[in-house]
């Protein structure tokens, strides 16, 4: 059978899509045995699915193929659509401002499990190849999958241990199309030996604002035993390629030093309000949460079509298109799949 579309990839992305074609058969392939790995983990097992201050501006890429996209699908749309299925997200700015989360991931699970009723699913499934003659042919370990239309959902590199491969970058460099570097993102950050100081306060927690290439992020740092992190160091290396980073400890008129930090950092000359460190590298992608970097959007049309070949599709993490923390790239997962045309 050849299935009128082929979705590679049962994350946030992929089931979007697949919920929008009703009338067509389609066939989901995921490595996972269940839909949504990511989805489940994701917020706290809460999923924090989008954000209140949604726009371009909060995602590193080209902004003029991601504002038309976000203004399609925003996130009033979103949480109208999640509303309309039963699914209430609450605003919760504890971590990141702005940043909503649902009462439980396996809301949005149990939301798309019913939406995608209608799909054939091929789990624990591992895509190899893909060849394309008058319609695709996706090769799998557990055998082949013809399409008329294909789908790439596949995601980047984070969580191998959910699945996550460089499948969907292989697909497109197959197709002719340009990857863009790809690096670990919403990452914690490794530091040098003068910053090992950092490692003595593991544990401890503060607000700072952060000055990285021609961005401000503001929110907490948490020190660790293997440097820094906390969303206000996951968004930085979002943004941080090489280099100096600058960090104010007293970002507030308010602002106070814990007894701890003042006590470690009394006999080094530091300025508070302007920390310059260059940080060593990161976590690397099994601590990412995503992977920035991807394929290059310029290849790809307002629908998310291939340039390049005719109904191929890639949407999600796979493009060159990614979000700060706090809800920002599932918002982009449900816009990109939104967009493509019916």
């Amino acid at each position: 059978m050849i299935y009128d579309i082929v979705i590679i990839g049962a994350g946030a992305s992929g089931l979007m899509a697949a919920s929008k074609f009703k009338n067509k058969s389609i066939c989901i392939i995921d490595a996972n045995d269940k839909i949504g790995a990511k989805i489940k983990i994701s917020g706290g097992a809460k999923c924090n699915i989008t954000n209140k201050f949604m726009g371009a501006e909060k995602f590193l890429g080209d902004q003029e193929f991601i504002k038309p996209v976000l203004e399609k699908f925003n996130e009033k749309n979103l949480l109208n659509y999640l509303s309309q299925n039963k699914v209430f997200p609450n605003l919760n700015p504890k971590i990141v401002k702005g940043t909503y989360f649902c009462n439980s991931s396996s809301d949005v699970i149990d939301m798309f499990t019913k939406l995608t009723s209608h799909c054939k699913f091929r789990m624990n499934t591992k895509v190899l190849d893909v060849e394309y003659d008058e319609y695709f042919t996706i090769i799998t370990d557990k055998g082949e999958i013809g399409g008329n239309k294909l789908i790439v959902a596949s995601g980047g590199l984070s969580y191998a241990s959910l699945g996550a491969s460089d499948i969907g970058f292989k697909i497109a460099q197959k197709f002719g199309h340009t990857i863009n570097r790809l690096d670990p993102a919403l990452v914690g950050f490794t530091v040098q030996k003068d910053q090992f100081w950092f490692k003595e306060l593991s544990g401890l927690s503060l607000d700072v604002k952060i000055k990285v290439m021609n961005k401000e992020v503001v929110g907490k740092m948490l020190f660790t035993h293997k440097g820094c992190s906390g969303p206000a160091i996951l968004t930085t290396s979002l943004y941080w390629q090489k280099g100096n980073i600058s960090i104010d400890f007293l970002p507030n008129k308010d602002s106070y030093l814990p007894k701890r930090f003042k006590q470690q950092i009394k006999d080094l000359d530091i300025d508070l309000h302007n920390y310059t460190m260059a940080p060593a590298g990161n976590f690397g992608y099994t601590k990412a949460e995503v992977t920035k970097g991807g394929i290059a959007t310029k290849e790809i049309s307002s629908t998310f079509e291939s340039k390049l070949q005719k109904n191929l599709y890639f949407i999600g993490e796979v493009l060159d298109v990614t979000g700060e923390l706090g809800g920002y790239n599932f918002q982009w997962a449900f816009s990109s799949a939104y967009c493509i045309d019916n």
